[in-house]
């Protein structure tokens, strides 16, 4: 076997997980976990950076997003879940890491500055939002994690953690590893538009769909728009249903679809009623441990509570560790 890791990941509870988090993120971890320590947190705090006028809509996500953990793969038994604001020792490592963050590290990373090009509805000129990759780092560097997932778009966060791992330890002694990067490439997830799917655009399928909505959604999928009749020949590679069936069929020979979509022998309607049987069988193992999770909420709340106990334990004797070192 392969080395063993430390690896540290969160989400943040702000909704329901869609397939863009299965394929992008969920699918990833649940391998992770055979193999390595894995600490996966529910963000609450990371939420707040965005969510701030509305702190209310955080903490029922919270719960949810457990749910939607277990029912796509992740076994508590594996790796430890945890709710970050629940260890007030992330806070304090947070406190401190800023201390020795210079401000120019923050102003100069692509993310920050992408991130409020895009929410622009949202006022993020915050202290708190700038200061995103500084609580991410404490989040990763308090369990010494060795390797944290992330995709492309993520890198820049975590080289500034290793900037921040390294000046701490130049400073005060070696303690904390630099953690690398296991890249994930997420898979093409478009969503019922062909945009990126997200929560925002309201172009989501999300993993605890119902048969009916489901069908309501596959069917009114925006495909090909090249092709406006039967007889005009299709594009795979520009449908939004094709990625899918890859992605939930991977081991299939698609040259009949490809074949029948661009020489118009096939219909998109044809396409959808396949996808629709394939994502339909997809869901339903998730909907059966969804089901029986929701009539067990106390479960629930005893997993990500043993949990965040367990997080909790490591993360007392590392802050002891870290006021020596900074002689506080």
């Amino acid at each position: 076997m392969a080395s063993t890791h430390t690896i540290v990941s969160g989400m943040r509870p702000t909704g329901p997980l869609h397939l863009g988090h299965y394929f992008g993120v969920l699918k990833n971890w649940t391998a992770l976990q055979e193999e390595h320590h894995c600490y996966f947190f529910v963000a609450d705090w990371h939420a707040l950076t965005s969510e701030y006028a509305y702190p209310k809509s955080i903490q029922p996500f919270a719960h949810e997003l457990v749910i939607d953990w277990i029912s796509g793969g992740l076994d508590p038994n594996k790796c430890t879940f945890f709710q970050q604001s629940a260890i007030k020792e992330h806070a304090e490592l947070n406190l401190i890491l800023s201390m020795i963050t210079p401000l120019g590290w923050l102003e100069r990373n692509p993310t920050y500055k992408e991130v409020k090009q895009e929410l622009v509805a949202k006022d993020l000129n915050t202290f708190g939002f700038l200061g995103y990759p500084v609580l991410m780092s404490a989040d990763i560097l308090m369990y010494q994690a060795t390797m944290v997932p992330v995709g492309q778009d993520q890198l820049p966060h975590l080289e500034l953690c290793r900037e921040i791992a390294r000046r701490f330890n130049g400073l005060y002694g070696h303690f904390f590893p630099e953690p690398r990067s296991q890249l994930t490439q997420a898979p093409k997830t478009p969503g019922l538009d062909g945009r990126k799917m997200s929560k925002s655009y309201g172009n989501s399928i999300f993993l605890m769909e119902d048969p009916a909505e489901l069908k309501t959604k596959i069917m009114s999928m925006l495909t090909d728009t090249a092709r406006q009749r039967l007889k005009d020949p299709g594009s795979p590679e520009n449908c939004n249903l094709f990625p899918y069936l890859q992605l939930l069929d991977p081991n299939s020979d698609f040259q009949e679809i490809r074949r029948g979509c661009t020489r118009a022998e096939r219909g998109c309607v044809e396409c959808k009623k396949l996808l629709l049987t394939q994502m339909d069988s997809f869901l339903e193992s998730m909907r059966r441990i969804r089901l029986d999770l929701e009539k067990h909420p106390d479960t629930v709340r005893d997993i990500l509570k043993q949990g965040t106990e367990r997080a909790r334990r490591q993360a007392v004797l590392n802050m002891e560790r870290i006021r020596e070192m900074i002689a506080f």
